[in-house]
Formats: structure tokens, sequence, C-alpha cells
């Protein structure tokens, strides 16, 4: 016997709701982008909420957030627990601003104290767009779901060259090496990706060859976007 969906009518005060959403969603974009624009160059630190105080990769984030924040780097984390936080209490402690992406979740998210600017979200997108478009590197440090997903994101950007090409800093070597590994063996292996994809990112886990990495992308064509790179971020 065939089944026959049957379609509900959205009330009218439920999709005027959907349209008034629009214009929240409006502000975020418009807010963040007028907040982060000045804080060019800006680096943005992924990894997991999870992980605590007193754990090495808690002290490795911290320390590589600082040094950035010294070199002259606004750090952009997702503002919450575990390594966003050590994103942000090294940033704190440095030269540089400490910037929070703070998203509202059910659970996990709640802000940490060490933000210079801090600017709150209700839609993902709008702010995993905050991210990509204000950052001129990632450091990726281990991580879940949410840091994959900022991960892939990043790599498909780039990969289509919806965003230039950056530094895309995996830190953990022994933590990534699976995903490596995977990717070359499963993805590159059956034509899904090309071999020089895995090439776009670089695995470290010294703080100042991190550090340097940027600097030597950038020293031939400078932090500042050129015009066509600022045309192709329209859209992302």
């Amino acid at each position: 016997m065939q089944q026959k969906i049957n379609r509900i009518d959205p009330t009218p005060d439920y999709s005027a709701r959907e349209a008034w959403r629009l214009f929240g969603i409006m502000s975020e974009f418009v807010e963040a982008t007028e907040r982060l624009e000045p804080l060019r160059p800006a680096v943005s630190i992924f990894g997991s909420a999870r992980i605590p105080p007193g754990d090495p990769v808690f002290k490795q984030t911290e320390i590589i957030a600082r040094k950035l924040s010294d070199a002259g780097f606004s750090v952009i984390s997702g503002g919450g627990p575990g390594l966003m936080e050590a994103a942000n209490l090294g940033a704190y402690a440095g030269k540089s601003a400490a910037v929070g992406l703070n998203i509202e979740l059910p659970r996990e998210q709640q802000p940490n104290m060490h933000q210079n600017v801090s600017l709150y979200f209700r839609h993902f997108f709008a702010r995993k767009y905050m991210f990509v478009k204000f950052a001129c590197a990632y450091v990726v440090m281990p991580g879940g779901f949410g840091t994959l997903d900022e991960l892939m994101e990043a790599l498909t950007l780039v990969q289509t060259g919806k965003a230039p090409r950056m530094p895309i800093i995996m830190v953990g070597t022994d933590f990534w090496r699976g995903l490596a590994d995977w990717m070359r063996d499963k993805l590159v292996a059956q034509n899904l990706i090309a071999p020089g994809d895995i090439d776009l990112m670089t695995f470290l886990d010294d703080s100042d060859e991190i550090v340097g990495t940027i600097f030597k992308f950038y020293e031939t064509k400078g932090f500042i976007p050129s015009a066509s790179e600022r045309e192709r971020m329209l859209y992302l």
C-alpha cells in the first residue's frame, strides 16, 4: 500500500516568527563584522570544550595563544570552557585581543572570563562564518565533533577556493595522525580528494614553530587581504 505524506501548513504566527528570525541573523552578522574587522590579523583556535585545566593539552593551548597574542595576532576562540578557555586565557595575558565567539547551547557552553571581546550567537552558521572571515590562520587542537566540524569547514572553503589559502595547523601529531592516514588510505585512494589536499594541513607540536610557520606563510604577501581575496570572501 502506497503511503502518503500529510503536509502540515505552518500557522501564520510561526511563519511570521520565521521571517523575523532573518533580522536576528542579520544583526549577528552586522555586530560581529563591526567588532572583529579592526582586530585583524587574527588566528582562530579550535579545540575541545571537555579538556580541563591541568591537562597538558590545556597548557599547550594557553602557551600557543600567548605567543600568538604577543606576536601581534588577535586570538579567536569559541568563548567556552576547555581549550576555548585556554586559548582565551593565553591571549588575554598577552598583548593582543582575546576574542570569544560564544554560542547558546543546552550544555557545555558557558562563557569563560578571559575575553577582551565577547560576541554571542544563537546561530551556528553565523558563528562559523566569523571564525573563517577574520582569520589568517587556523590552529586546530584536539577536539570532538565541534572541532572536526570547524576543521572540515575550513578545509572545504580553502579547497574549493571560497576562502584564500592559509595555514591550517594541526596541533597534536599523535592525536591527528589517524585522521590523516584515513584520508590518504580512503579519500585519496578512492579519488574522493586530490593527493595535494592533504597538504592543506600542517602537523606541528612546537609553539614557536607554529608562530613561525604563520609568519613564513605571509612574509611575501602580508596579512592584509588583497582586493580579490576580499571579493572572494563576500561569497563564503
